[in-house]
């Protein structure tokens, strides 16, 4: 049988959009299907607009240490429509990007609703594609969980465009979109409460990591309330939200949600057709992103793996080796960097000292630094930074490294590679530092912690 297409991708966040347009490079035939604006949730509402927002908001606590380096500045205001105008120029013109370098590739682009109407069929409006295989790479979108007055609460999608800033408002979460936002709308004078249910946000990092930040964080002015969930949300008759909280009431001009997202596969078809999903919507895939329908494949968010915009790249990048290439080609979860843009900010990569331990019981070496950055000396700022290295004890090897501190994400990074070459602690030690920086700690710290 004869298709329209050899790939027809739904979704063109950044997965679908590597995908397709490298596959197109390649002589493939493709298409993409897309209802909404260029480059999904990163480019649009994650995190290009997100790290814009955390860079404004981090200037007010540049103009705070100003003054500890010989800097008087007077009359200070901040306008959040400037800044929410500008970042929608920067990500329409990010749009117009994907557009372009879809077009040069030779990417048709559908626009509109995709429907999976058979393994090899794809409906948008009132046309029928054919194509001999589909790649869904729709992504994965933000909810609110239902609770009374849950439609008065906002989630992060609404926040990039919010008509005014709040004077008072409510995060609720414990992962890293939560902490993040926390961080932002402290920046910008916001007072800011944080909830979550939990006894210590940011699960799954390191313990040391996850203790740290919540002391910086108080000491930057969040209100942290652990073990606590929203109840009820009202309205009162002056437009205040007035969140219960047990025996307790936080009253705010927003109550944002960041406590999860879900698979976004609303009206795809992929159940008529055969997809099998899990329990909580994700697509099923093997270990070549196939689905249970021979010809049908997903990748990103909506496989509910890690959620990471360079882990989607690197799916879609599969795609096109086995698809178009005839290849037989996995991704490498392991080792995959990643940073939080909190503020300070964390950068980490490999096991934390928990996972190393339940790995390698008492095998496990612990080399630790907490400090104060050689800016804050004059700064006047109270913030530290903290550094940690997971050593294996018997083979030297180095299978964590962990960051909390101004550029921690920059960091990491290039710690990353070295954990993917299997880089031991003596190489580390070997390594002579940049001076003076707050990396070089890195590759001095020389007593253990704990072992």
């Amino acid at each position: 049988m004869s298709y329209q297409y050899d790939l027809f991708v739904i979704g063109a966040g950044s997965g679908g959009v590597r995908a397709a347009r490298m596959a197109a490079t390649e002589g493939a035939k493709v298409a993409v299907a897309e209802k909404q604006a260029l480059g999904g949730t990163c480019v649009n509402v994650g995190c290009v607009p997100k790290k814009l927002f955390v860079y404004g908001s981090h200037i007010s606590e540049e103009i705070e240490a100003a003054e500890g380096f010989g800097w008087s500045i007077k009359n200070v205001s901040f306008d959040w429509d400037i800044l929410r105008d500008n970042k929608t120029r920067e990500i329409e013109r990010l749009n117009g990007i994907y557009g372009d370098l879809l077009d040069n590739a030779g990417v048709d682009l559908v626009v509109g609703e995709a429907n999976i109407v058979s393994p090899h069929e794809v409906k948008v409006g009132d046309t029928v594609y054919t194509a001999k295989n589909i790649l869904v790479a729709t992504g994965s979108t933000p909810f609110i969980p239902e609770f009374p007055g849950s439609e008065l609460a906002v989630d992060s999608n609404h926040f990039f465009y919010m008509e005014t800033l709040p004077k008072k408002a409510i995060v609720v979460g414990g992962g890293y979109i939560a902490v993040e936002f926390a961080g932002i709308l402290n920046g910008f004078g916001v007072e800011t409460h944080l909830i979550y249910r939990g006894p210590l946000f940011l699960r799954g990092f390191d313990t040391d990591i996850r203790e740290f930040v919540r002391d910086e964080l108080l000491k930057k002015g969040i209100h942290l309330h652990f073990d606590t969930n929203i109840e009820t949300l009202t309205k009162s008759e002056d437009g205040r939200l007035i969140a219960q909280l047990g025996s307790s009431q936080i009253d705010a001009d927003m109550v944002l949600y960041a406590t999860g997202r879900r698979p976004l596969i609303d009206n795809l078809g992929l159940e008529a057709v055969g997809v099998k999903l899990r329990p909580n919507a994700s697509i099923i895939v093997d270990d070549y992103y196939q689905t249970s329908v021979s010809s049908i494949y997903a990748i990103g968010d909506v496989i509910g793996r890690l959620q990471l915009t360079p882990v989607a790249l690197a799916e879609g990048m599969a795609i096109v080796d086995n698809l178009v290439k005839g290849q037989k080609r996995k991704v490498d979860y392991l080792n995959i960097a990643t940073a939080v843009f909190c503020q300070p900010n964390i950068g980490t990569v490999g096991l934390t000292a928990e996972d190393a331990e339940k790995q390698y019981p008492g095998d496990i070496t612990l080399f630790t630094s907490d400090f104060k950055h050689m800016k804050h000396t004059l700064s006047g700022l109270d913030e530290r930074t903290y550094m940690k290295l997971v050593v294996q004890t018997s083979t030297d090897k180095v299978l964590g490294a962990h960051m909390v501190g101004s550029d921690a994400g920059e960091i990491v990074q290039g710690l990353a590679i070295a954990l993917k070459c299997g880089a031991t602690k003596a190489q580390f030690d070997s390594t002579i530092g940049i001076h003076p920086t707050a990396a070089e700690e890195f590759v001095t710290m020389r007593t253990p912690t704990s072992a």
